[in-house]
């Protein structure tokens, strides 16, 4: 099982604030690095390393993902069977996804405030939903089980 990095992430707002803290952290803003960074930022959804790389080396890809996501500027989640897939960490979303038909929608971290809260009373136990997302079924999946 992977587990998420538990470092403060780097509130970068755009690819390009996200490059320049890049650079001020002493690393080098190659090409491949850019290219990740403006892919994350201007998808509306996580995306894959696979996804990432196109037709280029996926394995360059994770280890630049890798790089990224050690600096804070990248986070990734899993959501269901499939590769992790990435976004800016600056970004706070949480996701639900349908066992049923597989759908994948962000929520506001605030939407589950009550659940995290259930949960807290309950066990002890902070919730947290942006590494693996609150899985169960749609409106339409559920009615027709």
């Amino acid at each position: 099982m992977t587990v998420p990095h538990l470092i403060p992430a780097v509130e970068a707002s755009s690819a390009p604030a996200a490059f320049a803290a890049l650079r001020a952290s002493g690393l080098r803003l190659s090409t491949a690095r850019r290219l990740l960074l403006r892919a994350l930022y201007e998808s509306e959804r996580p995306l894959s390393a696979e996804e990432l790389a196109g037709d280029g080396d996926v394995a360059s890809a994770y280890r630049n993902l890798e790089v990224l996501e050690g600096l804070g500027l990248v986070t990734h989640v899993h959501l269901g069977h499939g590769p992790g897939r990435y976004q800016p960490a600056g970004r706070p979303r949480e996701f639900i996804v349908c066992e049923g038909c597989g759908d994948v929608s962000p929520l506001a971290p605030a939407a589950v405030d009550a659940v995290r809260t259930a949960v807290l009373d309950a066990l002890g136990f902070r919730a947290r939903f942006t590494h693996f997302p609150l899985a169960g079924l749609c409106g339409a999946c559920a009615e027709g089980n």
